[in-house]
């Protein structure tokens, strides 16, 4: 995958994140170090003191009353991550952890969590040696940080739990010997710091936004080859229309269509046709898809300050030495952006179903019945159809707000909580719907098309067309449909349809 670079904490750009998440490699800025070491200082210095402070010398939560000895103080942040270490389910994948790796390092990095350095080394080795901490997917509620899941990142490092290593699934201790590392003795603070933080959020909502990223431009690309493949009008599609309005998605999405279906011959032939409107799933794309595209910025914003942010608490401000209690940690912004991308991934795949439903349909798209010659001896598409309609209906139960509900924790200390673990998780097979419907309209789209020869579609569509057939053959008769969908999803989910609708698409102050 290459190198991503040396990251610089507070502002590594979305684009990034993503190509850390695919395997890149990565590093950081070595002008972090100082601060870090600074904010290390203002901790030791405290404990030095004998000065009671929350988080570095006391109990944690409910608990924060309890003064603990310097004697105790190394045991105090071991028995925190253990303790904590309480996460359920399956593990997150190997992608999810290396994300949250370099999360959690960037974070530290930025000198306001009195880590010493050493710590922040040992997630960097960790990632560079491809040794990711087992972290069970459920647990947290998204508030005093991702408590559970990076309980078990940290006890990794303590050498406690257990790694995945290339296909291998190692006892933590065997995975740090991999790694080039011996387990750590935590320091004072050390282990709230890592404990604390919104990074397993974060990572699971980006991963959830770059699938959607992917899934909108193959549907905008599976949207105009529709129109195409139904003989539909570009006239909803004029500049005119949109500018009265004035939604900037909207009017984007609008000169996205106009120009990806520039140049139709399809469209040509049927200019003077008497159809008089399109079913709104064809002529309100703009409207429709522009605001996805609206609402998807606005999520890739907040998320692109989660990831720079720092999230543990307390913080450590090593001008004055002062140390203060907040509540960064608290995921909100992470489960209301995800909640948005969860709506929007709802209606791309929504409207895509209902384009599939039209091209079956020979009384509306004027195309053979469920898009197969020889119809009653072939069925064609007609229960792929029914694949994405099911999908459809499952996102759209997911697609219910996770940040509206809260369970106090903690005997009442915390007593609102974002759920925004939950809330970012479900994007991944949101996500993964999405690109199996956007699939099937990829297919029967391109299959509309070649009813048309020797007509060609746009010239841009027809270099779209000629991806989708380098995976999959024309449907000239029943074959085993599942090989066909699961070839045109990879195709969604590699993102090969987003050089056609431009690389910053979901971009602008956000950008992917």
């Amino acid at each position: 995958m290459g190198d991503a670079g040396p990251l610089k904490p507070g502002s590594v750009p979305l684009a990034v994140w993503r190509q850390v998440a695919e395997g890149a490699g990565f590093t950081l800025d070595p002008a972090c170090r100082q601060p870090v070491e600074a904010a290390a200082k203002v901790v030791a210095d405290i404990v030095a003191r004998g000065e009671t402070v929350y988080g570095i010398n006391t109990g944690f939560g409910r608990l924060a009353k309890t003064s603990i000895s310097a004697d105790r103080l190394g045991a105090l942040q071991r028995n925190l991550v253990l303790s904590h270490a309480a996460g359920t389910g399956g593990a997150l994948a190997e992608s999810t952890v290396r994300l949250i790796l370099a999360l959690k390092a960037a974070s530290l990095a930025q000198g306001y969590s009195g880590v010493a350095w050493t710590t922040i080394e040992a997630l960097l080795a960790l990632a560079k040696a491809e040794v990711y901490p087992v972290i069970p997917a459920k647990g947290s509620v998204g508030a005093s940080g991702d408590l559970a899941p990076l309980a078990h990142l940290a006890a990794v490092l303590i050498g406690v739990g257990e790694v995945s290593h290339k296909g291998e699934r190692l006892d933590a201790r065997e995975g740090l010997k991999r790694a080039g590392l011996a387990p750590l003795v935590l320091r004072p603070k050390e282990g709230l710091a890592l404990l604390n933080g919104t990074q397993v959020s974060t990572a699971l909502a980006l991963e959830g936004l770059f699938g959607a990223e992917d899934g909108f431009a193959a549907a905008t690309v599976a949207g105009a080859l529709s129109v195409d493949a139904v003989k539909g009008s570009d006239t909803p599609f004029d500049a005119r229309i949109h500018k009265v309005r004035g939604q900037p998605g909207q009017e984007e999405m609008a000169a996205l269509y106009r120009d990806l279906l520039a140049g139709s011959q399809i469209r040509e032939s049927h200019l003077d046709c008497g159809r008089v409107q399109d079913p709104y799933s064809l002529r309100c794309q703009p409207q429709v898809m522009g605001a996805c595209l609206d609402n998807l910025r606005y999520a890739g914003r907040v998320l692109a300050i989660e990831a720079n942010a720092v999230s543990d608490n307390p913080l450590v401000f090593a001008d004055d030495g002062a140390v203060l209690s907040g509540g960064n940690f608290h995921g909100e912004p992470v489960a209301m952006a995800a909640d948005i991308i969860a709506v929007a991934l709802a209606e791309v795949g929504a409207l895509s179903e209902r384009r599939i439903a039209l091209l079956m349909d020979p009384a509306m798209s004027g195309l053979p019945a469920f898009l197969v010659e020889d119809g009653g001896l072939n069925s064609g598409f007609m229960i792929a159809q029914v694949t994405a309609a099911a999908l459809a209906s499952e996102n759209k139960s997911l697609a219910h707000p996770a940040s509206v509900d809260s369970l106090p924790t903690s005997a009442n200390q915390e007593d609102h909580v974002s759920m925004s673990t939950f809330a970012a998780r479900r994007l991944g097979e949101m996500a993964d719907n999405v690109a199996g419907i956007v699939a099937v309209e990829l297919l029967a789209a391109a299959q509309g098309i070649e009813f048309h020869a020797p007509m060609g579609t746009s010239p841009k569509l027809g270099d779209a067309h000629g991806v989708i057939r380098s995976r999959v053959a024309f449907y000239d008769k029943d074959r085993y449909w599942a090989r066909d969908l699961a070839a045109a999803k990879t195709l969604v989910r590699e993102g090969e349809f987003r050089r056609f609708v431009g690389s910053g698409l979901l971009a602008e102050a956000g950008r992917l």
